[in-house]
């Protein structure tokens, strides 16, 4: 059901946000050779490319990097690429060595071999280095709970995607080294089939935890279209050491991970088995197999990548005018005249949200058209119109908090942050309602576009900032009705008239909070605030409701997940995991859990 569910979403988003690539990366790209819309304020342009890093929910980075020009009327060519564990995006990048430069930028040159697949055909090539704050794919997933971290991952390439623009016209390949491969298996897992906007899967030396299940989807894709394509590189690991220990298990390792792959294709596919550049190769019309047999008993492991051009050759396998030609693996380095000086990247910024399309529902048309729905089908139809950017341009500029406060120790901190200005809301400024929705809508809404939701003591730093305060209005018939949603917003709006928009105000709903009163509870959605003008909250934390309880009287409060503690950039998380930095933010000490997840 669980992967049902994820399939539903996934399917779900690539339907609605197809219309969002006006704003992302390829969307003015209407004359051939336009250079590609990167955010210019976000973006750096270098050397022929240009770079942008978005910041995506929980501590993940996607650095796009595409050629400054790129032709309309072609598909681009998308290389998703989950990075090594230990590795940074800027090492995988790669960069021209010094004696002060480490290691890890001289290993793959991933960034060298993309500028020579360009020149080899792929002219269209933009790759999406995907880095989590761990360092480690499988560290994160497992600091998640694979379920969750798998149906995240769905959502994560998603939005990636249609960030790149034109999502439809995307041929997506699917390539990881090392740790990458947990992301990889990961996007498999939480689908019931793989699919088939991806071209192409390269396993890099990363297919460690390939299974029957596994093998059954790939089978399937393969399947449903002659052009998908499956590449895996492996080496023989069995008894590589370092340090006079074995590296891996007597069952581990890519050797025999693909010998088990090798196994299962088998059953279906017809395997043709010869050699290529010192490889043990097993192929068929859509598939390359390759494994090196090691003779020396050395770490191949990311000589393959960097050293024997693995990761090109991979991304050229199975292209007709790659089959006539010579092959790049194998030493030596086919791309040493691709090669740059330190790769400079800018901030992480989250996505935007999308601008409102012409056409959208204004506030009231869309609570007539839900009306009569049922709870989920409500909610499904505001996170559609959320994740399409159908809110309010007023409550796209940002209102700052500033809070003092001291820690355990007893020293003083100060943070800054950004929240909207009012709740979250669906229509144009002219017509909109506060749209209340349960956690887990709000909670993609914040994921999405680099926000979260606020503890108690926020609620309260918020009210005592806010400019405009208003007393609350309660309503006690037909409290989870969209109707009542309506009219409790009506009430709001008498109330501010003549206020004009944009002001920081407060007072109007109880907000959706997180606390460490979730972990005691589940399934729980908790609320708290409404206050009065003269500060008393009409609601204490409350954590009684089932999630999916959703009356008009609750609101959304996004605040922005990047802050400004003593002037240094902080993210939300980390300052509610940080014991003397938490009171800033909470009145209940650390909090380890500050997000809803199913």
């Amino acid at each position: 059901m669980a992967l049902n569910r994820a399939l539903r979403r996934a399917r779900q988003w690539a339907r609605l946000t197809t219309q969002l690539s006006v704003t992302a990366l390829l969307a003015s790209c209407a004359p051939p050779h336009a250079p590609p819309v990167l955010d210019a304020p976000r973006a750096v342009a270098v050397d022929g490319e240009r770079i942008r890093v978005l910041a995506l929910s929980p501590g993940v980075t996607a650095t796009i990097v595409a050629p400054d020009r790129l032709d309309a009327r072609r598909p681009v060519e998308v290389i998703l690429y989950a990075l090594p564990n230990g590795n940074s995006t800027a090492e995988t990048m790669g960069r021209l060595m010094g004696d002060s430069v480490g290691w890890r930028y001289d290993i793959q040159h991933i960034g060298a071999q993309t500028r020579a697949l360009r020149v080899r055909g792929l002219s269209q090539a933009v790759v999406v280095y995907l880095e989590a704050e761990t360092k480690s794919w499988p560290a994160w997933r497992s600091r998640m709970g694979y379920a969750r971290a798998n149906r995240r991952l769905v959502e994560l390439i998603e939005q990636v995607r249609v960030e790149v623009g034109r999502p439809t016209e995307q041929a997506v390949t699917l390539a990881g080294h090392s740790g990458g491969g947990s992301l990889m298996f990961g996007f498999i897992e939480a689908q019931d089939a793989i699919p088939d906007w991806i071209s192409r899967i390269v396993f890099l030396d990363a297919n460690y935890n390939f299974t029957a299940a596994h093998g059954d989807k790939l089978v399937a894709w393969l399947q449903r279209d002659a052009r998908h394509v499956l590449g895996v590189l492996a080496y023989d690991d069995r008894e590589i050491t370092l340090d006079g220990k074995k590296v891996v298990s007597d069952s581990g390792g890519t050797w025999r991970a693909t010998g088990r792959m090798i196994v299962h294709l088998g059953r279906t596919l017809t395997l043709i088995r010869d050699t290529l550049a010192g490889f043990e190769r097993l192929r068929a019309p859509q598939v390359e197999l390759l494994r090196h047999p090691n003779p020396e008993n050395r770490i191949l492991h990311t000589s393959m990548i960097g050293d024997m051009n693995g990761y090109m050759h991979a991304l050229l396998v199975g292209r007709p005018s790659y089959a006539q030609g010579a092959p790049v693996l194998g030493p030596p380095r086919a791309y040493v005249p691709f090669i740059r000086a330190a790769p400079t990247l800018p901030e992480a910024t989250p996505p935007a949200i999308p601008p409102r399309a012409l056409g959208a529902p204004t506030g009231s048309a869309f609570i007539a058209s839900v009306a009569g729905l049922p709870r989920e089908a409500r909610e499904a139809a505001v996170r559609r119109e959320l994740m399409a950017g159908n809110i309010p341009v007023f409550l796209r500029t940002l209102r700052s908090v500033t809070v003092r406060a001291a820690g355990p120790d007893g020293v003083p901190h100060t943070v800054t942050y950004a929240v909207m200005p009012d709740y979250l809301a669906i229509g144009s400024d002219d017509d909109f309602v506060r749209m209340p929705m349960d956690p887990y809508t709000a909670q993609t809404f914040c994921d999405a576009f680099g926000f979260v939701l606020p503890t108690r003591k926020m609620v309260n730093d918020i009210w005592t900032a806010a400019t405009v305060r208003v007393e609350p209005r309660p309503l006690v018939q037909d409290r989870d009705s969209a109707r009542t949603f309506l009219q409790h917003h009506r009430l709001i709006e008498e109330q501010l008239a003549g206020q004009g928009r944009g002001a920081l105000v407060a007072g109007m709903k109880k907000d959706v909070v997180v606390t460490n009163r979730l972990q005691e509870r589940a399934n729980r959605v908790a609320i708290y605030g409404w206050h009065y003008v003269r500060g008393e909250p009409i609601q204490p934390l409350y954590t009684g409701h089932v999630d999916w309880y959703v009356d008009y009287s609750h609101g959304i409060r996004p605040v922005r997940r990047w802050m400004q503690v003593d002037g240094t950039t902080r993210t939300y998380e980390a300052i509610l995991n940080d014991p003397q930095l938490a009171t800033l933010l909470s009145d209940e000490g650390v909090i380890l859990a500050p997000r809803y997840e199913r």
